[in-house]
């Protein structure tokens, strides 16, 4: 795997039909500075409105997946992402004429060869890549739906697909090296259907630009010639089509006996772009499409967030952020700095850090000498600037901020903190708008309660 991020050395234009809207598309790669990630331009539209790929945009994933932001709204961006993803491309301006890229032949090797001609450099900036340590499962039962992430030195994909339907019956596929594999084995592998999906497909306003020489078409059906051409004719098809004898439309040859499978596993590489970030791991998937495929993508996105964060402003192995870490983000400095470690932070919901409390700490010196007790007010800002972990978090270049917490209430002390107590702060996020959020938070010493309260906090500039 490249370990500098990557970008198209020229421009380079496409033009061809959207699958599901059938308008006619003009996409036109163009190459980004490192760090920019992926962004879908509607030039077609005023004032040219944006929408970065990543999982905050997605907003449809009937039969493809959408983004939008604004007045830009881009369907069916999986093969474009594949792409990105099998040829390990990390910065992207994808400029479109209309609202959905071409659909070529119905895989991602129309995108392969364009940009394989444009040609790929390497960029002075490194990867992040995104390291599964521990497993991640999303599983729908009454689908027969599972995916699993486990760790690995690589990217990894193991696909298996079981349809009721002896053309097709169960395959699976395994992705083990994108350099070696993705351009010859995986990109060509086209989209495919069944028969009896066409009219309800078309029904709900989709595959207006689908065809026979876009997508493969499984016969499903025990009445012969007369259902296909009840379904042309119903649809006004004008390609003509046969059941054949192996089970596929026209006896349309595949690429690979294994080529739907294939395709599967590409739309799940385009789906898991969103993230962020490339990733290191080998995922595991059963029956999966594109609602399930995004779900598993947000939470490798919020594992990504936090590593990510923690990556940035700590090099300790033994806390998500260490002390070091810490004071690259808090602005607080002796004796007011309350907080040792984060041991865990999951981005905009919570974290958990820790206080450790010695009789070195100079408030015992007057609270009280012969009884030294820490006082409340102080676990309370001790919970709080663990609180500002999380609120700098969810925000852009925390380093370049200030948390204020405007309010505190609900303030309940239940035990005495002692030296060598050691306090361990949970909190979660409520709410976040316009820079404000709440916050509740609770301090335990070992497994005891011992202070909660409800936090008020805002961001400002340094």
């Amino acid at each position: 795997m490249f370990k500098k991020q990557r970008t198209v050395k020229a421009a380079i234009t496409f033009t061809g039909v959207g699958l599901h809207t059938g308008n006619t598309c003009t996409i036109t790669f163009k190459p980004a500075p490192p760090d920019s990630g992926i962004k879908f331009v509607r030039t077609d539209l005023k004032d040219q409105p944006w929408v970065m790929a990543d999982i905050d945009h997605v907003v449809e994933l009937s039969r493809g997946t959408t983004l939008q932001r604004g007045e830009a709204k881009v369907y069916t961006v999986e093969h474009v992402l594949a792409t990105f993803a099998g040829l390990q491309i990390d910065n992207m301006i994808v400029e479109l004429d209309s609202n959905e890229p071409p659909i070529g032949d119905g895989s991602a090797k129309p995108y392969v060869d364009c940009l394989l001609e444009a040609g790929i450099e390497n960029q002075d900036v490194d990867k992040f890549y995104l390291e599964i340590d521990t497993p991640m499962t999303f599983s729908e039962p009454e689908r027969g739906v599972d995916l699993v992430v486990t760790p690995s030195d690589d990217l990894r994909i193991t696909f298996m697909i079981d349809y009721k339907n002896p053309a097709l019956g169960t395959q699976y596929t395994t992705l083990v090296d994108l350099e070696k594999e993705f351009v010859e084995e995986f990109a060509p592998a086209r989209t495919f259907c069944f028969l009896s999906e066409i009219e309800m497909l078309k029904g709900e306003g989709l595959i207006k630009g689908g065809g026979l020489n876009n997508a493969i078409v499984f016969y499903d059906s025990d009445k012969g010639q007369v259902e296909v051409d009840r379904i042309r004719n119903a649809l006004n098809l004008k390609d003509e089509a046969f059941v054949g004898e192996t089970g596929i439309i026209n006896d349309i040859k595949l690429r690979f006996p294994n080529e739907p499978a294939r395709h599967k596993t590409l739309d799940l590489l385009g789906d898991l772009l969103l993230i962020g970030a490339p990733f290191k791991g080998h995922v595991l998937a059963a029956r999966s499409g594109h609602r399930a495929n995004v779900a598993l993508a947000r939470k490798m996105r919020e594992l990504y967030k936090k590593k990510k964060f923690a990556s940035k402003y700590s090099k300790g192995d033994r806390a998500l952020i260490d002390i070091d870490g810490i004071l690259k983000v808090l602005p607080h400095r002796y004796p007011m700095l309350l907080v040792d470690r984060i041991l865990d932070l999951v981005p905009g919901k919570s974290v958990v850090g820790i206080k450790n409390v010695t009789i070195n700490e100079p408030f015992f010196q007057g609270h009280f000498p012969e009884h030294p007790v820490m006082p409340g007010v102080l676990i309370v800002e001790a919970m709080a600037q663990a609180g500002g972990v999380l609120l700098l978090n969810a925000v852009e270049n925390p380093e370049t901020k200030l948390p204020f917490f405007v309010s505190i209430d609900n303030a309940k002390f239940r035990q005495k903190v002692t030296p060598g107590d050691q306090l361990r702060f949970e909190l979660e996020m409520q709410a976040f708008r316009h820079s404000t959020c709440k916050m509740t938070g609770k301090a335990f010493v070992e497994d005891k309660l011992v202070c909660s309260a409800d936090f008020k906090a805002m961001v400002v500039d340094r």
